[in-house]
């Protein structure tokens, strides 16, 4: 998300090395590099044109920091003005004082709404609230099906009265039916068009007059760029919205959307798609996707996702198996899981200041590839070996039949071992009050050449580019 606006960014700064303090003259350049990258992200002309002014009028007038060098002074205007463009602070969701309060999903087809309704709902479950979905999209085939579906995978239930009835009165029926059942919200998916159209405006109306709606929620196509912004704003004078919902903020999207929203049509973005699963919506935060524009991670969100995967009472276990050089490969792969579960490995690193911004495409590839290879191999173990790690170090042709059993070498099984046993010292050695003396074992285990966790010299080499690098800080630097 946002790689390529991100690199960008980083030539602006470039612009201002070596310069004592910020002036008229010497920020014309990074201005430009500023203007181009945004231009290129398809944010709005207007928006750019508005940012760009204050942006300028805001470093100028900046009060030189002991400290602080022009280009780390430019980068905090130019966060504090990208916060100010989207929203500053988050929206959260409408609640009614009388249960249910009334979602109304609204947008153009193929911009995934239904999707969104079933993230949206899953969302409020991980709150404690309870939710019913109603399909009153009676024109697209199968539609009330996918919602069933998604309904039955996140157990929320779905409110339908088939394909022949007025989607007006599906979706009365559905209020009462929300009332009827106690739930804390209903969430109503309309019908959406490949365009707009006088038909399906009539229709959003004539629904959100009777159901009367606390949020009126637009799910737009982020990878629209500024399009989406004119389309917030279309619908928001044609119907009324109250916010937004950008989808696919995950793909080779250039951000443009996310950056004009707010600014052309006056209503809040309140949610992000940032994947194709059902667990893949995040509030809103205009602080945390500046962060992330600007490569400087974004921890909260990070924490967040740790504690929705984590149990508490699982990680206190956990460490201890880790200072006693108990952990096996069950446990490893519990970990492998809670990992995926948080999202993929290069999203997790990019949350990381100082991490995201230098590790390449192929690196993290690499990573993901080995993930794989190592959950393989624990897999093609019988239990006891996985709860005995050192069976496997003392026995070469239980080593010899998981290389058949996973489809890999010898070689490839012997090194997981080796890097295994020695992260089990490492981390006895923590216990034991020796410190952390590197992260060795675990980079190799993930194929080498992560950053901070062990170099190119035991797990393969590392890319080209890279070899310059003595060395980086990573996890255990942090």
């Amino acid at each position: 998300m946002f790689d390529a606006l991100a690199e960008r960014l980083e030539d602006a700064w470039k612009a201002l090395r070596g310069q004592d303090k910020i002036s008229e003259s010497n920020i014309k350049d990074a201005l430009k590099e500023v203007r181009r990258a945004l231009l290129e992200a398809d944010v709005n002309v207007q928006v750019v044109k508005g940012f760009i002014t204050e942006v300028e009028k805001a470093a100028i007038g900046a009060e030189v920091v002991s400290g602080v060098n022009p280009g780390q002074q430019f980068i905090k205007v130019v966060y504090d003005e990208l916060v100010k463009i989207m929203g500053e602070s988050n929206v959260p969701l409408a609640e009614a004082e009388n249960k249910p309060t009334v979602i109304l999903m609204a947008g153009l087809q193929g911009t995934g709404k239904t999707t969104a309704t079933a993230k949206l709902s899953l969302y409020l479950r991980k709150q404690n609230k309870t939710a019913l979905m109603v399909a009153t999209d009676v024109y697209r085939p199968a539609a009330i099906d996918q919602l069933k579906t998604l309904g039955e995978q996140i157990q929320v239930p779905v409110f339908d009265l088939g394909s022949d009835a007025n989607p007006v009165e599906i979706a009365r029926q559905g209020i009462e039916k929300g009332k009827e059942l106690g739930v804390d919200v209903v969430l109503v998916d309309t019908a959406g068009r490949l365009q707009i159209d006088a038909d399906m405006m009539a229709e959003l109306k004539q629904i959100k007059e009777t159901i009367q709606p606390d949020d009126t929620l637009l799910v737009v196509d982020s990878m629209t760029g500024q399009e989406a912004a004119s389309l917030t704003r279309t619908f928001h004078e044609e119907i009324g919205v109250t916010g937004a919902i950008l989808t696919k903020m995950d793909g080779d999207t250039r951000g443009g959307a996310a950056l004009s929203v707010r600014m052309i049509s006056g209503q809040p973005i309140k949610f992000i798609g940032v994947g194709e699963k059902v667990e893949a919506l995040e509030p809103f935060y205009p602080d945390r996707l500046a962060s992330r524009i600007l490569n400087m991670g974004d921890i909260l969100t990070l924490v967040e996702k740790a504690q929705e995967a984590v149990d508490l009472s699982d990680v206190e276990e956990m460490q201890a198996k880790l200072l006693e050089a108990r952990f096996d490969f069950d446990d490893f792969l519990k970990q492998m899981r809670l990992l995926k579960n948080m999202g993929s490995l290069g999203g997790m690193l990019k949350l990381i200041p100082g991490i995201g911004n230098k590790i390449d495409k192929n690196m993290l590839e690499q990573g993901e590839v080995q993930l794989k290879r190592v959950e393989t191999m624990i897999n093609s173990m019988t239990k006891e070996e996985r709860k005995n790690p050192d069976l496997l170090a003392q026995t070469p042709k239980r080593r010899s039949r998981i290389a058949k059993g996973s489809g890999l070498s010898e070689k490839d099984v012997s090194k997981l071992i080796a890097d295994f046993t020695r992260m089990r010292k490492m981390m006895q050695q923590m216990g034991q009050g020796g410190g952390l003396p590197g992260m060795g074992g675990l980079g190799d285990m993930f194929g080498g050449g992560m950053p901070g966790m062990g170099g190119p010299g035991r797990g393969g080499a590392m890319p080209k580019k890279q070899k310059k690098v003595k060395k980086k800080k990573g996890f255990a630097d942090l």
